[in-house]
């Protein structure tokens, strides 16, 4: 079944004063929700500790190994069983080698950049960039699209590079906000512009599978920087690209 989201362009206008950065639900919910609802604490950074890297990615795979077995040992599994048995080390390869692989320093994709030789003064959009993380609070997947745009000043990216960031940036335990703004901050750094923007659209299984269990909401957060916060005009064109896109399959 394809689930619509509502068009960008035609939500967005109903926000008096085009808010620039905005984070709402697409279905308003009368009704009380449990208290261990999602939260933004308003960092812009993953809270990591002091030590986070000191132990091999090795070293960690054995130790989830460890406490995977356990829990799934406390929920009654009989873990002698032939289709159970190596499932906490599956499960821990997959946590540090692949789903929470943007934790590790060393994946951070190298972003080079180019000369703007052709002179191209126009805004740059890359959509529909697949968005596959995981909710921080419940750690189930949030899943969605990236809308991306930057305006160059001098400088270009390889297209490929905006989606490697934001998978490096998905791949670690998040909240949408923050992943939108960490996706703007790496471009403006990589691209020595504030003139980048980033719209993410996405469905959370936290919502969607307990607590409330509401199946047709989904949450889209913005991040506007530059000349795309300033400029209504500028915003609205970029508005205009993504809005219709705003849907999954």
């Amino acid at each position: 079944m394809k689930i619509c989201v509502a068009p960008g362009v035609k939500l967005i206008t109903k926000i008096k004063n085009e808010i620039p950065n905005f984070v709402f639900s697409l279905k308003d919910m009368n009704q009380d929700i449990d208290n261990d609802d999602d939260l933004f604490t308003g960092k812009d950074h993953t809270p990591l500790r002091p030590d986070a890297f000191e132990k091999s990615p090795e070293e960690k795979i054995e130790i989830i190994k460890h406490h995977f077995h356990q829990i799934m040992e406390t929920l009654g599994m009989d873990m002698t069983d032939d289709s159970l048995k190596d499932s906490p080390k599956r499960v821990a390869k997959m946590y540090v080698n692949e789903i929470f692989g943007g934790l590790l320093p060393e994946n951070k994709p190298g972003i080079s950049t180019f000369s703007n030789k052709y002179k191209y003064r126009q805004m740059l959009v890359e959509k529909d960039i697949t968005v596959y993380s995981f909710c921080e609070h419940h750690f189930l997947p949030i899943i969605g699209k990236a809308h991306v745009a930057y305006i160059s000043n001098g400088e270009v990216i390889g297209l490929s590079k905006i989606n490697r960031i934001v998978d490096y940036y998905s791949k670690r335990p998040q909240v949408q906000e923050r992943l939108t703004m960490q996706i703007v901050d790496a471009l403006k750094e990589a691209l020595g512009t504030k003139d980048v923007a980033c719209i993410i659209d996405a469905k959370h299984l936290c919502v969607n599978c307990r607590g409330i269990k509401d199946t047709a909401s989904s949450t889209i957060t913005a991040e506007l920087s530059g000349i795309f916060r300033t400029n209504p005009i500028t915003r609205q064109e970029f508005l205009h690209y993504v809005g219709s896109h705003a849907k999954f399959d």
